[in-house]
């Protein structure tokens, strides 16, 4: 019986792998660099079957790409190491990661358009998934990093990232490159600030090693923020940036509004009809040559406030308040940029005003 047993066992562990890295940072292989045996592979194509990239389950037309490698007249590059792989119509790639039930997770990934304008990528963790649309270009060498969430709804999940799409040619895909997986703690409202998560400092995983910071989708394609407490309440992103790259007001992390009115976060919190609160915070430039007239708009409830930043695109910020007087049990806090903003170094990436060290405190009427 015991033989018996351990021969289950033996099978079962080897028809997939689970990711065995509790750490936050890459999953198995996530950066592709292990990849097919030559004899799994037709060009860039592989054939090998559905194991034959290390530590991943493929299906579908999925290329294994170098960095460097010509498509007719386009350059494929890969932003970190030497390898990533491509994903054509309907084909996805896949891993199992071992998870804390109930606890949440994002997942944060590199992603390329290559031919097609309308590329997307369905992103999942059973029961939650979300379709994440790649029309918009933030920066201008192609590559932008994205995050997604979700609960864990069991000890070990499958994470699986699929192209939807039908191109005339099925090499039309995204090529994906260094997945990764971070712990999210879900932060609490504090004596010294109503809101949640008010100085961004939990958020997705950052790529150490890159300087583009990490995209947060709009609410509508993920039901778990990947930026505890708040939602991007809007069509296009906000991304995540960290102090090692960019110029942060306060602590290690920030959120930059690089979309204009089309990128919002917002926080709905718990107010006292009738008293007055007072909403302070930090509006800068992230010193990465976002220059000219930036300008914040904040929301608390019905009141606003616009808050002018002349940006020389080398860092620094100011602080601003809204003081206002709450008309409900829960009031909707809200900030979005006025303006759409090139970097004046490369009017391809968009860029745009700084938010951080928000904090929202109940005062005294004078």
């Amino acid at each position: 019986m015991a033989s018996l047993i351990f021969l289950s066992l033996l099978l079962f562990s080897s028809s997939f792998h689970v990711s065995s890295s509790f750490s936050d940072g890459l999953v198995a292989n996530g950066n592709f660099e292990l990849g097919p045996k030559p004899s799994d592979m037709n060009g860039t194509v592989v054939i090998g079957g559905r194991r034959a990239i290390p530590e991943w389950e493929i299906s579908g037309f999925v290329e294994y790409i170098k960095s460097g490698q010509k498509q007719g007249d386009m350059l494929l590059v890969v932003p970190e190491g030497g390898f990533a792989v491509r994903l054509g119509n309907e084909a996805s790639v896949k891993q199992k990661l071992k998870v804390v039930k109930g606890m949440y997770y994002s997942i944060s990934f590199v992603a390329a358009r290559t031919c097609a304008q309308e590329e997307q990528l369905n992103v999942s963790v059973s029961p939650h998934s979300g379709l994440l649309p790649m029309q918009t270009l933030y920066s201008s060498n192609g590559w932008d990093a994205y995050a997604w969430a979700f609960k864990a709804q069991f000890p070990i999940v499958e994470m699986l990232i699929h192209n939807p799409g039908v191109e005339e040619d099925p090499a039309c895909g995204p090529l994906i490159d260094s997945v990764a997986i971070k712990a999210l703690y879900p932060p609490r409202p504090t004596n010294k600030n109503i809101l949640k998560n008010g100085g961004f400092e939990e958020g997705p995983y950052v790529f150490p090693n890159t300087s583009w910071g990490v995209l947060i989708p709009p609410n509508i394609e993920d039901d778990h923020s990947p930026l505890p407490g708040w939602m991007v309440e809007s069509l296009k992103a906000v991304k995540y940036i960290d102090s090692n790259h960019f110029s942060v007001p306060q602590g290690r992390r920030a959120v930059e509004l690089v979309a204009g009115k089309e990128s919002a976060i917002a926080q709905v919190v718990r107010t006292v009809p009738g008293k007055s609160y007072v909403l302070s915070f930090a509006v800068g430039d992230a010193k990465n040559s976002c220059e000219g007239s930036l300008i914040v708009e904040a929301f608390a409830g019905k009141d606003t406030i616009k808050v002018p930043y002349e940006s020389k695109g080398k860092g620094g910020f100011k602080r601003a308040a809204l003081k206002f007087v709450a008309v409900g049990p829960r009031t909707r806090i809200m900030f979005l940029s006025t303006f759409y903003t090139m970097r004046s170094d490369d009017y391809s990436s968009l860029c745009g005003p700084v938010i951080d060290d928000v904090k929202l405190l109940s005062v005294r009427k004078p």
